[in-house]
């Protein structure tokens, strides 16, 4: 016999085939307020110097060739080729929710934007922008550091999921 993947506690008869799924909570009832980003929310929203324009459209965060394209659970984003030094700019109106580095230690600046998505910028140096900073689009966040090539990586994230930068760049 095949094991049985039937999650539910309840047993299972031999007339039952297939496993039902319960309606999510937010068919029967609001989900709740998420009270950490009320603050973030409340800025986006008050704020109609970083509303996103009805386009919906990001600029580029730096002006070079794309190095290296986006595949989906391969590379998370696009690499951009540009001299060291140049500026990096933020590709919409956002707030910056980190400055940090990743585990090799490239750093990193992470915007939120409306509609739960973010913008990350690694390989950034001289980084002008602090956690929490509210940035236009085309402001200077950054420069591109030193490589062989140097290159800004750019990636566009709804939470945790890696969108195709193509998609929203124009």
């Amino acid at each position: 016999d095949p094991p049985n993947t039937n999650l539910s506690t309840k047993p299972q008869t031999k007339d039952e085939d297939a496993i039902v799924t319960p309606a999510p909570p937010s068919a029967k009832e609001p989900l709740p307020e998420d009270v950490a980003s009320d603050k973030e929310k409340k800025s986006l929203n008050d704020k109609a110097e970083i509303a996103i324009p009805a386009s919906g459209a990001f600029a580029y965060p730096v002006n070079g060739k794309i190095i290296r394209e986006f595949v989906k659970n391969k590379t998370d984003g696009i690499d951009l080729s540009a001299p060291a030094g140049s500026t990096i700019v933020a590709a919409q109106n956002g707030i910056v929710a980190a400055v940090t580095t990743d585990i090799d230690q490239m750093p990193i600046v992470v915007i939120k934007h409306e509609d739960n998505l973010l913008t990350v910028y690694a390989n950034i140096g001289d980084i002008a922008v602090t956690k929490g900073s509210t940035v236009t689009r085309g402001q200077p966040i950054g420069k591109v550091r030193e490589g062989n090539p140097s290159f800004l990586h750019f990636e566009i994230r709804q939470g945790f999921e890696s969108l195709d930068p193509m998609d929203y760049l124009m």
